[in-house]
């Protein structure tokens, strides 16, 4: 039984009459224990629900719908489950002290990892988590193995955790597919190990879809723990080629890639990127991989549709990695829409210098140093600075903190050409008081 916590106005539950407090009790006689359980239901194009109201009276609601269509009903959300893991690479353990707790919150959970993407190292699965996860074919599911050598993979995760091979194969002859990461951390699991773990994961294909590698990120805030070494460009260069060795060994057998860098290996390796078709249908793009080639072909596609704004000068932020290519763009499309687009990489003086990724970017870096700037006609702030698509950053500034202490208007904009575009042409558009595009 799961609570209703609100209802969308003009959905199928509202016209149905369902109320915020209900208890959902199951959908065609299956029994909803929590949101997986009502999602895998809606999955039908008949559906009988029974309800039971705040008066314990049982009601019974029966409709019909296209089997992708949502009701339009929001839930009582699970807590997760907690990580037990002691990951020398953990970026919760590398947070500053003060932070609003949410932040600290190390989150392991099979159902987040069905319903969101989340990455789990499948370390606290019970037996009966493993039955659920099959029976009611839970998948994809996205796994960090980091290594699948036993011995190595519990030095990295900083705890005695069950064989990772095993269960994957476990998993994947029973149907489910995964999707995988490898968190990279140079002399530690790369070279001779990386090899083996991708080589061993990739007989798992196709049940193992694709495997993400990832460069270690590390912020100044590492007292009392591991020591690791930030990534170099030798190290990044030495990856890959291992990587892209790979790639063409799985592409002859397979025509399949199967296993991706994260766009920041190429950047530190001042690599050439691949272009957006080696990057397949794009499986790993939440993890940082292939992001610059999606951005590349969308700038194509925006560049056939600017034309010139009445709109003299604005300014874009982003961190100090993604500079170089969205310094490109503003250049390209200012051209064509004849306005002067500046950009201004932020430094992240709160997690440290060696964090370049506009993702964390915080307030306080954002005011202290664009204090004083001339920022034009308005300032477009890319989505991704802000939690879960809301209007909160890391240090627990608003976008309205920053409207307030900045004299020109300030659009958060989707984190793409397009949502560039969108922003400018809002701003053209004037005048301004709250937009979030």
């Amino acid at each position: 039984m799961v609570r209703v916590d609100s209802v969308e106005s003009g959905s199928y539950a509202a016209e149905l009459g369902l109320l915020a407090g209900d208890r959902l009790l199951s959908i065609n006689g299956h029994e909803i224990s929590d949101i997986v359980d009502y999602h895998q239901c809606l999955e039908q194009d008949h559906l009988l629900l029974a309800i039971l109201r705040d008066d314990d009276e049982l009601w019974e609601f029966e409709l019909e719908k296209d089997s992708h269509e949502d009701l339009g009903l929001e839930l009582e959300h699970p807590q997760p489950r907690q990580c037990g893991n002691q990951c020398m690479f953990c970026f919760v353990h590398q947070l500053p002290k003060g932070m609003r707790q949410t932040l600290y919150v190390k989150d392991e959970d099979y159902r987040f990892s069905y319903l969101y993407g989340s990455y789990i190292t499948l370390t606290n699965l019970t037996e009966t988590d493993l039955q659920r996860i099959i029976r009611d074919q839970l998948s994809p599911l996205y796994i960090s193995v980091h290594a699948t050598e036993h011995a190595l993979r519990q030095r990295l995760l900083g705890a005695q955790v069950p064989e990772i091979l095993p269960l994957l194969q476990r998993l994947t002859q029973e149907g489910i597919e995964l999707h995988c990461q490898i968190v990279l951390c140079p002399g530690i699991n790369d070279g001779a190990a990386l090899q083996q773990t991708i080589t061993e994961l990739s007989q798992l294909y196709p049940r193992i879809i694709s495997l993400a590698v990832v460069p270690v990120g590390l912020t100044q805030h590492r007292e009392k723990l591991p020591q690791l070494t930030k990534m170099t460009q030798p190290d990044a260069l030495s990856c890959l080629q291992i990587i892209h060795q790979q790639q063409q060994l799985f592409l002859q057998r397979h025509g399949h890639r199967f296993v991706f860098a994260a766009d920041e290996f190429y950047l530190l390796a001042k690599a050439e990127l691949p272009l957006a078709a080696d990057y397949e249908e794009f499986p790993q793009i939440e993890d940082g991989v292939g992001m610059i080639a999606q951005f590349r072909q969308q700038v194509e596609e925006v560049l056939l549709e600017v034309e010139p704004l009445e709109l003299s000068r604005i300014t874009l932020v982003t961190g100090c990695l993604f500079y170089d290519e969205l310094l490109h763009f503003a250049e390209q499309i200012g051209s064509k829409a004849d306005v002067i687009v500046d950009v201004i990489a932020i430094r992240n003086n709160f997690f440290g210098l060696d964090v370049t990724v506009t993702g964390l970017i915080t307030g306080a870096d954002l005011l202290d140093q664009l204090k004083g700037v001339d920022l034009g006609a308005g300032l477009l702030l890319p989505d991704v600075i802000f939690k879960d698509g809301g209007e909160l950053l890391l240090d627990d500034l608003t976008i309205e903190d920053i409207r307030s202490a900045l004299p020109v208007p300030v659009l958060a904009v989707e984190n793409s050409p397009w949502g560039i575009f969108d922003g400018m042409e809002a701003l053209a558009d004037g005048p301004i008081e709250i937009i979030h595009v």
